[in-house]
């Protein structure tokens, strides 16, 4: 049994960004990714039936692993369900929200857009994070509803349409007689699993901004200084909530070089 692990979870696959840079930064840290893969996506959720279950969720799997933090790498979660989880487990957690102060310090046109789920786009957290941080920048909101699946797509097959992609990042590209946007927040970590296509497809160059790095440094911080010490070979796991076919699970224990892949029977949801 893997012993006092990270908890990286996510609605799916696209935590799988956050988790690769968890890994850069805490090499020798024991970590298990739970993929909630029977209730993707959420945006189809209604929120207060979402948070009862990513709340209930997350209390089983902490019974479970025992884990020593919890990563919510999913911006929707995070928004819809952080309150709820932090006051309900006694256990330092991470949550995901849009990199927004760091486009506002970086765009040079102070044109950025927030390109996200509909719920995130959505919520006031957001805007609020707009008026603290980038009230001098133009700042384009676009909710996608589809893009989050076609990363899903993509991971597990290898394949996504370009034109289904840039269907759904062209509204984040806005050019007005002032400048062009120069910046495009990713709001959802699934989106940053397709930056190499979205690169390729876009309508002109601009800095796609991944939230990964900054949520994989402030779990460093909030580790003990001791809990970062270790050495040797650690042990990745990934789970799901649902089944996957044999060549998803291959494409994601390739993907994460995870020691196992299994689907967990889970009694709270």
């Amino acid at each position: 049994m893997i012993s006092a692990p990270i908890l990286v979870f996510d609605s799916g696959l696209g935590g799988l960004s956050v988790y690769a840079e968890i890994v850069r930064a805490l090499p020798h840290e024991q970590i298990v990714y739970c993929a909630d893969n029977a209730g993707f996506p959420y945006g189809d959720w209604q929120e207060d039936e979402l948070a009862t279950r990513i709340k209930n969720l997350l209390a089983e799997l902490n019974q479970k692993f025992q884990p020593r933090a919890i990563v919510i790498a999913c911006n929707t979660a995070t928004v819809i369900a952080l309150d709820l989880v932090r006051a309900q487990l006694d256990v330092p957690i991470v949550g995901t929200v849009p990199a927004i102060k760091v486009a506002a310090e970086q765009s040079v046109s102070r044109m950025f857009s927030v390109l996200a789920t509909p719920v995130t786009i959505g919520r006031e957290y957001t805007r609020d994070l707009i008026s603290k941080f980038a009230s001098s920048c133009d700042v384009t909101l676009v909710g996608s509803a589809n893009l989050a699946r076609l990363a899903e797509r993509y991971i597990q097959d290898n394949e996504v349409s370009h034109e289904a992609v840039l269907a759904e990042i062209a509204p984040a590209f806005v050019e007005t007689d002032q400048g062009r946007t120069d910046h495009i927040v990713l709001g959802c970590t699934h989106f940053p699993l397709l930056t190499d296509i979205m690169t390729k497809i876009a309508p002109w160059p601009v800095v796609f901004i991944d939230p990964a790095p900054a949520i994989a440094r402030r779990l460093a911080a909030v580790l003990p200084e001791d809990d970062k010490q270790g050495s040797g070979t650690p042990t990745h796991i990934f789970v799901s909530t649902a089944p996957m076919s044999k060549s998803s699970l291959k494409a994601v224990k390739q993907m994460g070089h995870f020691e196992s892949a299994e689907m967990l029977r889970i009694n709270s949801v």
